[in-house]
């Protein structure tokens, strides 16, 4: 698997090293010795989430705070774009946003740290998301970034409005939202 940086460096695209023939194909997409060789990151992974959404469908942007979690995301069945913001006030990269196409064809992952915010939108007919926790969901510990902060700046790959969640609507702005040391 290819661990490469992106321009907020703690967050890490994923390749693998995909073996197709005339049957389908084979990846490895996951292995816990060369994650803590890649990434120095000897962490555990405690919870598997699954999501299934249709075109449009933004979710996020979601973190913990009590019970931070970092999140390692793929898309199984279709296309999403991927995003991540960096909520760590003492980091350079504070409040800049990446975001990366991940899709059942690329297989590619994307590995989201403690400290950073959370979204996807469908950019397929349907897409089946699947991502690891090192924390489980607590509820009480859940917030939102407002998914179209001016001061984020994500630039959406939305065709017309997105659909949201009625928590998702009404997320924080940045400067307004509980953030990360």
């Amino acid at each position: 698997m290819k661990f490469e940086t992106t321009a907020i460096p703690d967050v890490l695209l994923l390749t693998p090293k995909i073996f197709a023939d005339a049957r389908g194909l084979f990846y490895e997409s996951y292995n816990h010795r060369f994650f803590v060789e890649k990434t120095g990151l000897d962490i555990s992974f405690v919870q598997d989430n699954h999501s299934r959404s249709q075109k449009n469908v933004l979710r996020g942007l979601h973190y913990q705070i009590g019970k931070p979690q970092g999140k390692l995301v793929r898309a199984l069945a279709g296309t999403i774009q991927d995003v991540a913001v960096d909520l760590r006030q003492s980091s350079p990269t504070f409040g800049k946003s990446v975001s990366y196409i991940l899709s059942a064809e690329n297989c590619q992952q994307m590995w989201i740290p403690i400290g950073f915010a959370h979204g996807f939108v469908v950019l397929s007919d349907v897409a089946e998301v699947a991502y690891k926790t090192t924390d489980y969901y607590a509820p009480s510990e859940e917030r939102c970034l407002l998914w179209d902060d001016p001061e984020v700046a994500i630039a959406w790959k939305l065709d017309g409005q997105p659909i949201l969640s009625p928590k998702d609507a009404i997320g924080k702005l940045l400067k307004e939202a509980e953030l990360f040391a």
